[in-house]
């Protein structure tokens, strides 16, 4: 089995693979300040509740974008499970060649995003990650990493909203009865979520305009299931896409 590890902003994401199958996954409040071996008993216990023992492992592949936890759940996984993990980074051999000017500053979620989205749905493609920010992600059909755009999060937006606007109190992301909101809770998730949808559909015009029509569309991420429907631009939505990467990311990339 292979343990699969997302280190965000947000959430701390966990998956569990048997084969190439997704059998169980984790979304975890991601804890600046939780320690090494807080994670790592935190982890076994999550293995245990899936009757997974430590022997059953066979390696873990880990993905950061927060610097000061890599380190700590690497040693957690070290101490704990007695793995040395995978620590994904733009020199692996991803399937996809990085075009950014800098490629070391790509997201490590962003590459995995892309190795899962062009190994499995081919390119050119075009990935929307719905996390701690949105960020939008061009394949061309050379399977080459362009680059992207990254916005807030939806969650993002919504928290830095009701924290400077006095009048404005926290709301569900759940869909309003329509466009035009009647009373102000309605008229924030119409903002937050119909907003969020014709903006992505903005954008992906604009990346089609570069890559081709023909570009596919995958949503991803905590909120992919709640914006996709609103939207006209999802082939595919894909919640796990990341996770997929990781994995596929550790296969390309044995650990001698």
């Amino acid at each position: 089995m292979l343990l699969t590890i997302d280190v965000g902003n947000t959430n701390l994401t966990l998956g569990l693979y048997k084969g190439q199958e997704l059998d169980t996954h984790w979304r975890l409040a991601t804890d600046h300040e939780r320690m090494p071996d807080e994670y790592g008993l935190q982890i076994l216990g999550l293995l245990s509740h899936s009757a997974c023992s430590i022997d059953q492992l066979e390696g873990i592949s880990l993905s950061s974008v927060v610097p000061l936890l890599t380190g700590r759940v690497a040693q957690a996984c070290r101490q704990y499970l007695k793995i040395e993990p995978l620590i994904i980074s733009h020199e692996l051999n991803t399937g996809v060649k990085i075009l950014y000017e800098n490629p070391a500053a790509v997201g490590t979620d962003r590459i995995a995003d892309a190795t899962a989205a062009v190994t499995r749905y081919g390119a050119p493609v075009i990935v929307v990650d719905f996390g701690t920010a949105t960020t939008f992600n061009a394949i061309n059909r050379h399977k080459e990493y362009l680059g992207g755009a990254i916005a807030p999060g939806i969650l993002t937006a919504a928290q830095s909203l009701t924290q400077r606007a006095a009048k404005l109190a926290p709301v569900d992301l759940t869909i309003p009865p329509g466009p035009i909101g009647r009373n102000t809770p309605n008229a924030l998730q119409s903002g937050l979520l119909f907003g969020y949808a014709s903006m992505v559909d903005g954008m992906v015009i604009r990346f089609r305009s570069e890559l081709g029509e023909d570009a596919k569309v995958i949503a991803t991420g905590g909120l992919a299931e709640t914006i996709a429907p609103l939207t006209t631009s999802f082939s595919i939505v894909d919640p796990w896409l990341t996770l997929d990467g990781l994995r596929m990311l550790w296969e390309m990339n044995p650990i001698k």
